[in-house]
């Protein structure tokens, strides 16, 4: 074997159907020696053993063989049992060709199950185990108890119940409609619908009104059929079903046909001791800061520890700095850290966050360095830990904290208040700070529970009034004496509630919106989360009234609900709210949300959060929401700091839902592949001719393993479709650096259709997934205001690191390959005006033209509004697509909010938005004069951008609660500037319109430089191919 190889996991990296050499030790003591296939099945190698062990001493000993399982030692190193039996052997990757036979112990279907979820999710549901950690064990039975008891209550559902979970229907938001049965709008077009029964080769072709329901179809195909086929039984509409054509999905339910989107058819008691009461300990708080663990920094230093109290983004008090050390391994401090707070005036979500550092000693420093002395020279590690633990108790004891790595370069920054509080699991070669938590008194302090502080709201502060004019008692406020208050003071709350783009309050504007809280809740609800930034966290009487103050507060709608789950509003009490108005949302409205929800489960500070469980609960409700709940976790599994999260959420679904399991591992199994098959092209494809390999990777699709793992599986992407048999012939993969995979698959439905998918391995298609999902939200709020641009949000999905999949969208072009098969050069082909009229004539003749033209303006007018709002950059005719139908679509979004690209330090990208001549060429249907067109296409725009900026706080909520993504460009509060500015936050609409106007000119007169840039791009590709 060669130097640095061990066991046999290049076997596995092999093709082909070749034989391995395998050991076998029998539980009798027996030892077998004999070749099976890598692409045999756990179960027909145990068949293969007990045929050679009967002719082996001691067979007789032998049990029943489902009375034993194999063992071996997997590609990590760790013993597994093999409890899956249909499993192939080179899906298991071995690390040595020995496999154990064991008897079998415990309950067999929970093993089963617990290889299944444990492989599914990408972690050993035995890690969490070895945590020996009581919240983790809770949150678990906990949510294993709920998760069960949902899989009952499902398996209990009636027929149209069960539909709405198995198959929740795809609806297009749209304006009011006439009732069924209601007077008929003059104008309304007919739907026609092709009906087909299931079993029968005849299809007939139904007229129906777009407010007909589901079982008015239902009626008329049957009457229908009965005059067809002369049928002589009576058949009702509940024997049957509509299925759409080609896809697992349905058409059901009292909504009106027009909205379908179809073009063919454990608890634990919780119990308190008794305790003095943590608000009657005025004392300051303290904390212990002993030593330090494996932290390397450069000799010559000295080690500094700086720590601070936070509530969410607040500052509770002045941080604290520790003195200075020697730089060691385990370098020793064993000094109190005091902070300026009391006990009492702790909040309950109190955040200790401590940053370690390196500093130069003073002596060493050179004159010009005086300045920064201040400075930290090197941040070295953050970590970040609760006051309170997740049962409200006031922690004590020791504690050592594993470290993360920091990544500012300032002082200022190296406190991370937004990071987790989890410790970091590499616990073998992070930087560890031991520290201890005083006993400040014999027993157990506990926060006081709710009940408590409405107690104490009436027993000690109840004779203390709020400063108001009226002099007014705690949550007094009626209409008779509103009046009474100063005119002027209203209008100053009504200007501070109005102002969508406010970053801080001055001191006055705190006082009068605490003191008008009242006003507040009555009359600007909405501007709760104003309320909460200004409450001071540190003083536990205010925190005690506005806490009480919430439970009166009314609910609030989604889009502002959202705003509260940012890690700056961390109370449980707050986030109990919002969670309350969030169960609100239909189906179709969470799924449009349902990424920024996950990435909020993040600022959670303990496991067992009512996020957590409202996600889990809709998923086990709705089965395309678990679907997509489960990727959008599972994506994020192979990061540290949200592993132990996500594998708890993923392990309590999948107990929820075991009939998922087989679909979501299918998947799972296809990725594996997907991933397999690209690390091959990529290893390959400068050793070799594009065309030979794309042959050998053909070749490689069709054998046995690659077939059978790739083919018939729900998409990812969109479990509504299935994938049938992979089209090997007519899979590729593609040009850019990470050589993406293009598969295609038959339609089995459908003869001659095709689904074709794009397999990315080595980008991160996270941000191209939040633009895609803000061009869908676009689509929806223009469609509810009568306003279709005829959008294409292709889906887009991550299901790993730096791993997804894309839709292909059939039958399109990018806006360069058109150019360039309508020019003679690469230089001229980006200055040619009529390139895209002149293809589109070809792919639309005669009449359909028109149509195809009308499809280019109502889309590019959709896209310039929503790339100028999400600030997308990189905007070349290569990322710019065109379907035959006419309509225009973005792709690739590697960078939005503002960050242009540029060439040595030259922005080379100076126009609001893509808005070129030869688009305008085809808007005027290729005639100069056609200003009517034009006009037309501008209104539009406009249209467009005043029903975003109407809806401007709601993009600004969901980018914000990306943030915690991690995405390189959105990672602060200065990149969703760029959103509140574009769309005009603060202003009136004829402002925003104004600027827009502005934009829009610009655009066409600087249209030339878009041209320039395009060429620069057509000559830097040809140069590369």
């Amino acid at each position: 074997m060669p130097p640095g190889e061990y066991g046999m996991l290049g076997e596995w990296e092999k093709e082909g159907d070749h034989d391995i050499m395998m050991d076998f030790l029998l539980p009798t003591g027996i030892f077998l020696k004999f070749p099976v296939s890598r692409n045999d099945t756990i179960g027909a190698i145990k068949k293969m053993v007990w045929r050679n062990a009967s002719s082996e001493p001691l067979y007789g000993a032998l049990s029943d063989a489902d009375a034993y399982v194999f063992t071996c030692i997997n590609s990590t190193a760790e013993r597994e049992e093999l409890e899956d039996e249909t499993r192939r052997l080179c899906d298991v990757r071995l690390f040595m060709s020995v496999l154990r036979l064991v008897a079998r112990e415990g309950d067999r279907v929970e093993k089963l199950t617990n290889t299944q979820i444990s492989l599914l999710i990408g972690k050993g549901l035995h890690e969490f185990d070895t945590q020996k950690n009581h919240e983790v064990n809770e949150f678990r039975a906990k949510m294993r108890s709920f998760c069960e008891e949902k899989a009952q209550d499902r398996q209990r559902l009636p027929w149209y119940q069960w539909m709405e979970y198995s198959f929740s229907c795809d609806l297009e938001p749209c304006v009011s409609l006439p009732e069924p049965g209601g007077n008929k709008t003059k104008g309304t077009k007919k739907i026609f619908v092709n009906v087909k029964f299931e079993a029968s080769d005849e299809s007939f072709m139904l007229q129906q009104e777009p407010q007909d329901l589901p079982v008015i179809l239902m009626r008329s195909a049957l009457k229908k059929k009965a005059t067809v086929f002369r049928s002589v039984r009576q058949e009702k509409p509940e024997d049957y079903t509509l299925q759409v054509n080609g896809r697992w999905e349905f058409i059901y339910g009292k909504y009106p046909l027009c909205q379908f989107k179809v073009t063919n058819v454990l608890f634990f008691p919780y119990l308190q001791q008794n305790t003095s009461s943590l608000w009657s300990i005025e004392e300051p708080f303290h904390i212990h800061l002993l030593q330090g663990y494996r932290v390397n920094a450069d000799e010559g230093m000295k080690l500094v520890v700086q720590a601070g109290l936070f509530h969410g983004s607040e500052l509770l008090c002045k941080v604290v700095t520790s003195c200075e050390v020697n730089v060691c391994s385990e370098p020793l401090w064993d000094k109190k850290l005091v902070f300026d707070i009391s006990v009492s005036d702790l909040p309950r979500m109190s955040r200790l966050c401590f940053a370690l550092y390196a500093v130069i000693e003073k002596a060493k420093k050179p004159r010009s360095t005086k300045k920064k002395n201040k400075k930290a020279d090197c941040p070295l590690a953050w970590v970040n830990t609760m006051v309170f633990d997740y049962k409200d108790q006031l922690k004590t004891g020791e504690f050592l904290l594993s470290t993360w790595p920091s990544v500012p370069d300032d002082k200022g920054d190296l406190l991370n208040p937004m990071g987790t509080v989890e410790k970091n699991p590499n616990v073998d070669s992070a930087a560890g700070l031991l520290i201890r938590f005083p006993n400040i008194r014999p027993h157990p302090l506990y926060y006081p529970h709710f009940d408590k502080v409405h107690l104490l709201l009436h027993t000690r502060f109840n004779k203390i009034t709020i400063l108001v004019p009226t002099g007014l008692q705690y949550v007094q406020s009626t209409p008779s004496l509103l009046s009474l208050y100063c005119a002027a003071q209203h209008m100053k709350l009504k200007e501070i509630v109005d102002n969508k783009n406010y970053t801080e309050f001055f001191e006055d504007e705190k006082e009068l919106l605490w003191k008008l809280r009242g006003v507040v809740r009555e009359r600007y609800p909405e501007s709760l989360s104003k309320l909460l930034l200004i409450t001071k966290w540190n003083k536990h009487e205010d925190v005690a009234q506005m806490v009480a103050f919430l439970q009166k507060w009314p609910d609030l709608p989604a889009l502002h609900a959202l705003e509260l789950l940012d890690y700056s509003f961390p109370d449980p009490m707050v986030r109990s709210f919002t969670i309350r108005c969030l169960r609100k949302l239909r189906d179709e409205e969470l799924l449009q949300y349902l990424l920024q929800l996950v990435q909020v489960l993040k600022y959670e500070s303990y496991l067992d959060c009512d996020l957590a469980t409202f996600l889990l609960e809709r998923a086990l409700s709705n089965k395309r929401i678990g679907h997509f709940l489960f990727w959008h976790l599972r994506s994020e599994m192979h990061v540290s700091s949200v592993s132990l999260r996500f594998g708890l959420i993923l392990e309590a679904y999948c107990r929820g839902n075991i009939y998922h399991i087989k679909n979501l591992w299918k998947q799972n199994e296809a990725l594996n592949k997907m991933k397999a098959l690209n690390d091959f092209v990529k290893s390959g494809w400068q050793k070799t001719s594009r065309q030979q390999m794309t042959d050998d990777m053909k070749l490689c699709i069709k054998q046995e393993a690659y077939m059978e793992a790739l083919s018939y599986l729900l998409s990812p992407l969109n479990p509504s479709i299935m994938l049938s048999e992979i089209c090997a012939d007519r899979c590729k993969f593609m040009d850019s650096k990470m050589k993406p995979l293009w598969l295609m698959y038959k339609n089995k439905w459908v003869q001659g259709d095709a689904v074709g998918i794009i397999f990315k391995n080595g980008d991160d298609l996270r941000q191209d997934m939040l633009t895609l999902q803000m061009i869908q939200l676009m689509e929806i709020l223009w469609k509810k205001e009568g306003l279709d641009l005829r959008m294409i949000p292709y889906g887009c999905l991550s299901t790993g690191n730096k791993t997804g999949l894309i839709e292909v969208v059939k039958n399109s072009d990018t806006i360069a390959n058109i150019q360039r098969n309508n020019s003679n050069s690469a230089a001229t082909a980006a200055f040619n005006k009529d390139a895209l009229l002149n293809w589109l004539k070809s792919k639309n003749p005669e009449d359909k033209l028109d149509q195809a033209i009308e499809e280019f303006t109502l889309s590019c007018a959709g896209y310039c509004v929503a790339t100028y709002v999400l600030g997308i950059g990189d905007r070349h005719n290569d990322n710019i697509m065109i379907k035959e139908t006419g309509q225009l679509f973005h792709i690739d979004f590697g960078h939005f909010l503002g960050n242009f690209k540029s060439k040595f330090g030259i922005n080379r990208e100076r126009v609001p938005f893509i808005l070129t001549y030869d688009f305008v060429h085809v808007i005027q249907q290729g005639r100069t004069n056609n200003s009517e067109k034009f006009e037309r296409f501008r209104e539009c725009c406009e249209q467009a951008y005043k029903i975003l900026c109407r809806n401007g706080t709601l993009f600004v909520n969901l980018f914000a609660m990306m943030k915690a993504a991690g995405l390189p460009e959105l990672s602060s509060f200065k990149d969703i500037q760029y959103l509140k500015d574009s769309l005009a936050l603060g202003k009136s609409e004829e402002e925003a319109l104004k600027n827009f106007k502005v934009k829009f000119n610009e655009a066409l007169r600087e249209s030339w430089k878009t041209k320039v840039n395009w060429m620069m791009h057509s000559l830097a590709k040809d140069s590369r191919l």
